[in-house]
């Protein structure tokens, strides 16, 4: 058993929270009890999340998209009260961390996704995103290495035949990204959501996209997290899948 306060003063701490300008508020989002045995980790809120998470008999519920986001109308909907009284009967906090998580060096989703399909990271790309190395290999051979990782298969926009051996990782909806990385001299991109004018611009540029799915480049960073904290703290954890094909 933990405090809760004890958890999330560590997280704040370990994921620099104050080091990235967000769009929605990082950390406890809802107070429930103090003491914690049992951390429950999944993508994105959501009711059915939130359900089995009680249900489990987790205390806490650790997500990368949380409940509250700056440009969402002020309103407790069906939606939000949906949520929140699931949290409530469970007497379950919740604990939100976006691009910190994104950005971790080791626990997060880029750096664990890159571990994954064994590119090495040399630096950041952009605000959150992590440049990598790898043996040269053909766009063929890494898309069936993040494949395997994500379990679907992604959609990819091919800038050539160019060997891969430099890859910008930004798991999400970073496709916005991909002539950023172009001119930084990388030969792919590896995200979550592509943009309209991918296809195009990946031809023009001759840079690669790959994009895996913003659900599912993102699973990744909260097992992490959870997994550090069960052994930090001494606690159970559960991943809960709630599938989005997004």
């Amino acid at each position: 058993m933990a405090g809760r306060d004890e958890i999330v003063a560590h997280v704040n701490g370990l994921l620099e929270i104050e080091r990235f300008p967000e769009f929605a508020p990082q950390g406890l989002q809802v107070v429930g009890g103090a003491d914690v045995t049992t951390i429950a980790c999944g993508v994105s809120c959501s009711r059915d999340l939130f359900e089995r998470a009680v249900e489990l008999g987790a205390e806490l519920v650790l997500v990368h998209h949380g409940l509250f986001w700056r440009n969402e109308p002020l309103v407790v909907d069906a939606r939000l009260r949906g949520r929140l009284e699931a949290l409530f009967r469970g007497n379950a906090s919740l604990l939100a961390y976006h691009l910190a998580l994104d950005a971790h060096p080791t626990l997060g989703n880029n750096a664990q996704l890159a571990a994954r399909i064994d590119a090495t990271p040399e630096g950041p790309f952009e605000s959150v995103g992590l440049g990598c190395t790898t043996e040269p290999v053909s766009l063929g051979d890494l898309v069936d290495r993040v494949s395997a990782a994500v379990e679907r298969t992604p959609l990819v926009f091919a800038g050539g035949d160019r060997e891969i051996r430099r890859l910008a990782i930004s798991t999400g909806g970073a496709g916005h990204d991909l002539i950023r990385a172009a001119h930084g001299g990388f030969d792919a991109l590896l995200t979550g959501e592509p943009e309209e004018p991918s296809g195009a611009t990946a031809r023009e540029l001759g840079v690669h996209l790959i994009a895996a799915g913003h659900h599912a480049t993102e699973r990744f960073g909260v097992q992490a997290l959870a997994a550090h904290l069960a052994e930090r703290f001494g606690l159970q954890w559960r991943y809960l899948e709630v599938d989005n094909p997004v």
